[in-house]
């Protein structure tokens, strides 16, 4: 923001110092400091009313511009009746693929069948009584 090289700012600190006075100097700063909070606030203040203004101008014109296309789309569509049973659109047949004859020759007829892996039997351990402890 402010561009203040170090012996600029000793230069303006001399001057207050002379100016103002030792005394009265911490309650000017006080006041410079209130003074520049303030100018923040107003600034940010400003800043968000105005992105916020850009904000809405932008979603207006996204909303007119899908108005527009929305429009474009139902006039382009004809209405439909909700009580009309829909029929199936004539459109150009579709030709089943063709599949290769070798994988034809070789491909079952009624589905595979897969056993189920069978777990393993493992003996179990006898339980220890409850007061027993191994040692």
């Amino acid at each position: 923001m402010f561009d203040i090289a170090p012996s600029e700012f000793l230069l303006i600190a001399i001057v207050a110092i002379v100016v103002i006075g030792p005394k009265d100097l911490p309650m000017a700063l006080r006041a410079a400091g209130r003074w520049i909070a303030k100018v923040r606030r107003v600034s940010n203040h400003f800043r968000s009313g105005i992105e916020t203004m850009i904000r809405e101008a932008e979603m207006e014109e996204m909303e007119r511009k899908w108005r527009e296309q929305n429009a474009a789309i139902m006039a382009a569509t004809p209405p439909v009746d909700p009580h009309a049973i829909p029929v199936a659109e004539a459109g150009p047949a579709v030709e089943p693929q063709a599949v290769d004859p070798m994988i034809a020759a070789h491909a079952p007829t009624e589905p595979v069948m897969m056993p189920l892996p069978v777990p393993a039997a493992t003996p179990e351990a006898p339980a220890a009584p409850h007061g027993d402890h191994p040692a």
